[in-house]
């Protein structure tokens, strides 16, 4: 399995900066590799600084859940059976904007993306994602 390469996380950045622009909300964008280490970020002027640490938290999130991290949040509710699990493995992120890379069938990497509500946030990792296929 190959994972993701330098070239690829940059058009993938490319395109979540490019949908950034577009919908009007600067974003702080993490693209890792499948071990969940950073291949490249941007922040882009204006973007909160405390979302700096977050981008690169939902990214690592989806890594190691190998799952957006939107679908998290239903299961770490109070009663559910992955309550607590934000205070795990350094910090996981349990709410949208984490979305895993994979090629054949294989988990190559994740963007994670943040600075915006949860639905652009989404809306710009599906954009870095989807410039990977």
């Amino acid at each position: 399995m190959n994972g993701l390469t330098l070239a690829e996380a940059q058009k993938a950045l490319t395109a979540a900066l490019e949908k950034a622009d577009e919908i009007g909300q600067p974003m702080n964008i993490a693209v890792v590799d499948a071990g969940g280490h950073l291949l490249a970020f941007a922040r882009q002027d204006g973007a909160i600084r405390a979302s700096i640490d977050i981008a690169q938290r939902k990214a690592r999130t989806s890594i190691l859940m190998n799952l957006p991290t939107g679908a998290l949040a239903p299961l770490v509710q109070p009663g559910q059976e992955l309550y607590g699990l934000e205070q795990l493995s350094g910090g996981m992120v349990a709410f949208g904007g984490g979305l895993p890379v994979h090629r054949d069938g294989e988990l190559v990497g994740a963007v994670g993306v943040s600075a915006g509500t949860v639905d652009q946030d989404t809306t710009v990792a599906t954009a870095a994602v989807t410039a990977l296929s």
